[in-house]
């Protein structure tokens, strides 16, 4: 059974074991709550884990009588005085934070989660300057096609298995690896885990993965304690390339990038000429190939190349 499947198991017991306004037996819990198995004595040893893991994270599972004439039957509730959150608030600056943190995922595979997270928010009803927000919003992309299998694969604890491009030499082979997290770096997404075709813990950049991301079934080995993932990525990106572009940009277009620009010279035809400084040169790649025919890069040709190499993944032309 998956870590989704238990997932889900508890959060229905729970769901159950506030909704009512008596204690429950637990014949009754097996029949409302899907996902216990048939065998009585593995009902049991189920939902006496399911209760324990309950209490460990905090939900306050009470043991009480079933019927105030007879307490020869145990059941099981919880108390929604005891469950509830206290009352929460949050000043204009904490919401204004909260906001970005969102709208950090917007377009992204995660998208949907964090918009009805920032709702919820909301409804307590603290007001947000969304005007002072713009240009500020940051964005962190996920566009490659494996960012979603493997997001999953790292929450259910899966081992998958994908084609993978080495640039130097130019190779491509096939990888079984265990997921243990997904980390960004200068703008790239990486995973980490175990490899267990080489028996060791690798770092793979999703960019060079090629084709789809298969699961293959349950992971075996878990995230060694202590590991620095941050660290293991780093050595796999290098340090981010840092330098000045040159860029012409399309008069109405860019707002924040003029905004970092140091020099600002208007030119025929609807274009401005500027130069931005930049300290990381995938990022900054990114952000101009997200305004398409809005800019072209003059100089360095290292830029031009990584955003003629983004448009041309997002249009699925390979070089």
């Amino acid at each position: 059974m998956s870590s989704r499947d238990k997932t889900e198991r508890l959060l229905n017991l729970t769901i159950a074991l506030l909704a009512t306004r008596r204690p429950l037996t637990r014949a009754e819990l097996r029949r409302m709550v899907p996902g216990y198995p048939d065998s009585d004595e593995a009902f049991e040893r189920m939902f006496e884990r399911d209760k324990d893991d309950l209490r460990e994270m905090g939900v306050p599972v009470e043991t009480g009588a079933t019927s105030a004439l007879f307490d020869d039957e145990l059941g099981y509730r919880i108390r929604s005085d005891a469950y509830a959150l206290p009352e929460m608030s949050f000043t204009r600056e904490e919401m204004a934070v909260l906001t970005l943190a969102a709208q950090a995922w917007a377009g992204a595979a995660l998208a949907g989660p964090a918009s009805s997270a920032l709702l919820k928010l909301k409804a307590y009803a603290v007001e947000t300057d969304e005007q002072a927000l713009t240009g500020l919003t940051p964005r962190v992309g996920t566009h490659e096609p494996a960012f979603r299998p493997l997001w999953q694969a790292v929450r259910d604890a899966r081992c998958v298995r994908f084609d993978y491009r080495k640039p130097d030499p130019p190779v491509t082979g096939t990888r079984t690896v265990e997921p243990w997290a997904l980390v960004c770096r200068h703008g790239r997404w990486y995973v980490v885990g175990h490899d267990r075709d080489r028996g060791a813990a690798r770092v793979f950049r999703l960019s060079r993965i090629d084709g789809p991301v298969t699961i293959t079934g349950a992971a075996e080995t878990e995230r060694p304690a202590g590991a620095d993932l941050a660290a293991m990525v780093a050595r796999e990106a290098g340090p981010a390339e840092s330098g000045v572009a040159r860029l012409r940009l399309r008069v109405g277009a860019g707002a924040f990038l003029r905004r970092a620009a140091t020099l600002r010279q208007a030119e025929q035809a609807g274009w401005d000429s500027l130069e931005l400084p930049y300290g990381d040169l995938a990022a900054l790649a990114a952000d101009l190939a997200s305004l398409g025919p809005d800019v072209v890069v003059v100089d360095p040709p290292r830029l031009r190349e990584a955003v003629i190499g983004l448009l041309r993944g997002a249009a699925g032309v390979r070089p």
